[in-house]
């Protein structure tokens, strides 16, 4: 796997397609988001990562600013940048409530939320997916991505709600006006 991670080492998804980029979800950066754990552009701790590669799979403490008034939903999409394909691998994407003001190590766990919070379908599965570059690729950037929604995404039952859409389908889809957003980057490197 260190010469894949070597050979494939300038193929990077960079930040183009984002989340962060897409046009739905513009607004004005005025949410701080933080992490016990980890500090902008600093790595992740061990127990952040993957199982597979000797992690917890643990969803990091996220905490963040009060968002602006009229919010109705924070949307939080998690996102390697760094991965050798054309778009960048989304590992979480979560609905959260405003009110709440932080999540808790371990919050976005597909089986067992954190309450105020409604996980999504991801790249990789539902729930939290932590950092499992490729060995020997380099440092891959992980963006936590927080949005203030003005309204809730659809909680139609039918297929196109969003416990049911592909995270690049539902991203794609945001209408409601982002009043504030804010991200946190943590890098992990095998």
């Amino acid at each position: 796997m260190t010469l894949l991670g070597r050979l494939l080492n300038n193929r990077r998804a960079g930040e183009t397609h984002a989340a962060w980029n897409l046009p739905g979800l513009q607004g004005p950066e005025l949410l701080t988001l933080t992490s016990r754990h980890f500090a902008h552009g600093e790595p992740m701790p061990p127990r952040h990562g993957a199982k597979n590669i000797g992690g917890d799979n643990l969803s990091p403490h996220l905490s963040w600013t009060a968002p602006p008034p009229g919010t109705t939903q924070l949307l939080l999409v998690v996102e390697d940048i760094d991965v050798p394909l054309s778009k960048p691998a989304v590992h979480c994407v979560a609905l959260v409530d405003p009110a709440s003001g932080e999540l808790g190590p371990g919050a976005l766990d597909a089986r067992h939320p954190a309450a105020g919070v409604r996980v999504l379908r991801s790249t990789i599965g539902r729930g939290y997916h932590g950092p499992g570059p490729i060995k020997g690729h380099g440092p891959h950037r992980y963006t936590f991505q927080l949005f203030a929604l003005a309204a809730t995404l659809d909680s139609d039952p039918g297929p196109k709600a969003p416990e049911r859409a592909r995270p690049r389908a539902l991203l794609a889809s945001v209408t409601a006006p982002v009043l504030a957003r804010g991200r946190l980057t943590g890098t992990y490197e095998r």
